[in-house]
């Protein structure tokens, strides 16, 4: 069937009465809404954190693919914004964005085709993606080279096990010189993702990889002219980062790039439970005043309660992330009036495409058509699910729509 252009609404969280309150049934749910109030607080956050600790920041943009986002963090003073893909890439340099870092491997003919075509028409945007093989660094010269474009590219330091990146240091510093002397590459400096390392006690191994890459860096140092980027930083450990590449010794014109991502609406999950842990190991964190705070909820209405300890809300796996915890309710609605709400007393068990499944305690008062509003765990996966973004006011009056560009 075909698509037309006049179709009625545009995106599943559609506004169908001016001025909108999600509250008040103006907006067609379940919708994924953002507070200002805290969007802006962790903007500012992390640029000051950012900025306490002398490094600078690339927040990683495929977590919210969303321009004005973008935009609003490079306004507050990010270095880059990081991206996943050339697609990616193309957006963030659509958005107004100056330096775009594509922290990932760049392949194919139409990929590196689409790359050319952006350096071409936003000359001015400072671009590099990573590298952690001989032949995709041979692939890649053979095709700049034949653009009389000259790609800039980092070095990828990866763990065994992992996902991508060269898997040991000897391997990494002969590919740097293997890019040093490729035609139509130039080398910018080296990349890493230490949250590919788990278990009951990965802080001792994230160190050991980022000591290693700071040894790392100062022997490739000679292969890079000018500025050195040493780069790494999820949003979990993103203060080890700085601990160690700080103290360590590094190339004599290092700039060190943290790209934490899901900070910009944190959670109430993986995401929080992080930053707890990380407020109470880093005084700079610690005595920066403040915190992060969740900005993103999911408002879902209730559409049956088929038995007395069962409700059925309507939201599922297309609305909303659930592979780190499923969403779960922190406050419960009325005719627009908040109830008294009990964490234990509502309860999310279990998801399917299009439902929620939500187990009711006996003193629970859910009724067909109560909304609710549920925190979420890992926004990545929620942000990918919507179109259009609702920012919302503390009273959810929204204020304004976001549109993603996934």
């Amino acid at each position: 069937m075909k698509y037309h252009s006049d179709t009625l609404v545009t995106h599943k969280s559609a506004i169908m009465r001016t001025p909108a309150n999600v509250l008040a049934e103006d907006v067609c749910l379940p919708a994924a809404v953002l507070k200002q109030s805290a969007l802006r607080n962790n903007i500012d956050w992390m640029q000051r954190y950012a900025d306490a600790r002398g490094v600078s920041l690339a927040p990683h943009g495929k977590t919210t693919m969303t321009p004005w986002i973008f935009q609003a963090q490079q306004q507050a003073g990010a270095w880059a914004i990081g991206v996943g893909s050339a697609w990616q890439a193309g957006a963030a340099m659509a958005s107004g964005i100056k330096r775009v870092l594509m922290v990932n491997q760049l392949v194919g003919k139409a990929n590196m085709q689409l790359i050319a075509q952006l350096k071409q028409h936003y000359h001015e945007v400072d671009f590099a993606c990573c590298v952690d093989s001989v032949d995709n660094a041979a692939a890649l010269a053979e095709f700049f080279s034949g653009q009389n474009q000259t790609l800039d590219v980092l070095v990828e330091l990866g763990v065994p096990g992992g996902r991508c990146g060269c898997r040991s240091t000897d391997a990494a510093l002969a590919l740097a010189q293997k890019i040093h002397d490729l035609p139509g590459l130039r080398l910018r400096g080296l990349e890493l993702y230490e949250g590919v390392l788990h278990g009951d006690d990965p802080q001792p191994q994230v160190e050991a990889l980022l000591r290693d890459a700071a040894e790392l860096a100062c022997g490739m140092e000679h292969l890079v002219d000018g500025e050195f980027i040493l780069t790494g930083a999820g949003t979990v450990w993103y203060d080890v980062v700085c601990n160690i590449w700080l103290n360590a010794k590094k190339p004599a014109q290092c700039r060190i790039v943290i790209r934490p991502g899901c900070y910009i609406t944190h959670d109430r999950g993986i995401y929080a439970d992080a930053q707890q842990t990380l407020i109470e190991r880093d005084r700079v964190a610690c005595d920066l005043g403040g915190d992060l705070a969740s900005a993103l909820e999911l408002v879902a209405m209730v559409q049956s309660v088929p038995e007395a300890d069962r409700a059925v809300v309507n939201f599922g796996k297309r609305d909303c992330a659930f592979d780190a915890g499923l969403p779960q309710p922190i406050a419960h609605y009325r005719h627009g009036q908040a109830l008294p709400f009990q964490p234990q007393a509502i309860v999310s068990v279990g998801v399917m495409d299009q439902h929620c499944m939500v187990k009711l305690a006996p003193e629970s008062d859910v009724r067909v058509g109560d909304i609710l509003v549920f925190g979420t765990s890992h926004p990545c996966l929620t942000f990918d699910k919507y179109k259009t973004l609702l920012v919302i006011d503390d009273d959810y009056r929204v204020i304004d729509q976001l549109d993603t560009l996934f």
